[in-house]
């Protein structure tokens, strides 16, 4: 049995939306609004992938992505940073940090879930 979908965002439109799209498709979402938070949703629902936000109060995605790559449970799960950051080197330092994916916002309501399904295993949603 698969997990579901984590989204670690704190901005309440976004996580209406990515929330809508994934659930539409078939995908259980559960939603954090911070890092801390979202660490500790990962470690006792053990998702299937995590979507989260660069930009959070009190953690920022960086350090989230760090936190939940030392769990060894959570270390193959795919981390898909979901962001409005996009400046030069962003990208690379949200990758370095242990994401394994990186989609900018605003996100494309007509390619998100496709996207996020490129980064589950096999591809799609499984189940």
């Amino acid at each position: 049995m698969n997990g579901p979908l984590l989204i670690i965002e704190d901005n309440e439109q976004n996580l209406y939306l990515m929330r809508f799209l994934l659930e539409t498709k078939g995908f259980t979402v559960i939603g954090a609004e911070d890092g801390r938070t979202g660490v500790e949703a990962a470690l006792q629902c053990r998702p299937l992938a995590i979507l989260l936000d660069i930009q959070l109060p009190g953690m920022n995605g960086y350090d989230v992505a760090a936190e939940l790559k030392r769990h060894q449970p959570l270390a193959r799960v795919p981390i898909i940073a979901v962001t409005s950051y996009a400046m030069v080197g962003d990208r690379e330092r949200i990758l370095a940090a242990g994401a394994t994916g990186y989609i900018e916002k605003p996100i494309n309501p007509e390619t998100f879930v496709a996207e996020i399904e490129s980064y589950l295993p096999g591809g799609h949603l499984e189940g």
